[in-house]
């Protein structure tokens, strides 16, 4: 029966492949951009995806959650899922920076 549980869940991630794609290349990403930002190299400042990492980080951060945290799982839970909803915000704020710098920018239409 774990097993079935296991393979389940393996399916579900397995089909949000783009979003935590998304996600890993939105904190790749980030960095470099503020660093371009921050020498003047890229203007203009692509304040949505500055915003939507500060939300994310405030989020993390701060106590008021939508579920608390010492609801252990499902207060950890809500922190993924929220988290995750705002750096895939994050990286599609980051596309016009990525055709700056030439890297390779895949539809954002998912």
């Amino acid at each position: 029966m774990k097993f079935m549980r296991g393979l389940a869940l393996w399916s579900r991630l397995k089909q949000r492949g783009g979003a935590l794609m998304r996600i890993g290349r939105a904190l790749r990403v980030f960095v470099p951009m503020l660093g371009d930002v921050m020498a003047g190299r890229y203007r203009p400042v692509p304040w949505a995806a500055c915003g939507w990492m500060a939300a994310a980080l405030g989020y993390l951060i701060l106590p008021f959650d939508f579920i608390p945290d010492f609801l252990m799982i499902l207060g950890l839970i809500d922190d993924v899922f929220i988290v995750g909803w705002l750096l895939t915000r994050v990286d599609r704020s980051l596309a016009p920076y990525r055709r700056w710098k030439g890297w390779e920018v895949p539809d954002d239409t998912m």
